[in-house]
């Protein structure tokens, strides 16, 4: 028998399930302030989980926004393990190294690059990261997509936030620009064959793949 569809109920005790710490609250209310929505409480709980399985030492991350998931990631990271985060708002980074900062992460964990993602990450090296995280411009997710492929090592996660965009991507009527991305980038990752795929409907939706 097929499983049953889950209650608002039971999805918002999803979400809710791991407790954010004060630390990632106040990042997080850092970053309404600035206007960005960071990742929500299960998808950077999700985040941490993929980051400790897959012992993770070496991340970027597209979008540093207020340092919300950059908390996650460094969560479960490898305690040698270094976040290279980029963002194109340096006020933004600002803001992350404080709660980067606050939480007692050491400088050397970090690398905060001011900048255009599309320019930042072809400069970076092949294959040399267990995890890529992207949660940036929507337009632009096809770039990052390709960009993650390379810089993965086999085994590596991708992983894009927003891949259900507030319910727009499951509505074949909605077909704005951003909407049109990331129902496109969805169904190329996945038909890819150098990946293994899932769609988790944690907060706005998040995609993961695997690096075969």
């Amino acid at each position: 028998m097929a499983d049953a569809m889950l209650s608002v109920a039971s999805l918002s005790y999803a979400e809710s399930f791991v407790a954010e710490d004060d630390i990632t609250a106040r990042a997080r209310e850092r970053g309404a302030e600035f206007g960005c929505t960071p990742i929500g409480p299960a998808g950077g709980a999700a985040l941490r989980v993929l980051a400790a399985a897959t012992g993770a030492r070496s991340v970027v991350e597209v979008g540093t926004g207020a340092g919300v998931s950059g908390l996650y990631l460094l969560g479960g990271m490898a305690a040698d393990g270094v976040l290279t985060t980029i963002d194109v708002e340096g006020e933004h980074q600002r803001a992350a190294k404080e709660a980067f900062t606050e939480s007692g992460i050491a400088p050397g964990r970090f690398r905060l690059i001011n900048g255009s993602a599309a320019e930042v990450l072809p400069r970076l090296r092949d294959a040399a990261y267990d995890l890529v995280f992207v949660d940036a411009d929507k337009t632009a997710y096809a770039v990052y997509y390709e960009q993650a492929l390379r810089l993965l090592r086999p085994g590596g996660i991708v992983a894009f936030d927003n891949a259900l965009w507030h319910d727009r991507v499951a509505d074949a009527a909605q077909r704005d620009p951003e909407t049109s991305v990331i129902r496109d980038l969805g169904k190329a990752v996945r038909d890819d064959d150098r990946l293994i795929s899932a769609l988790l409907p944690v907060g706005d939706g998040l995609l993961v793949a695997a690096r075969r």
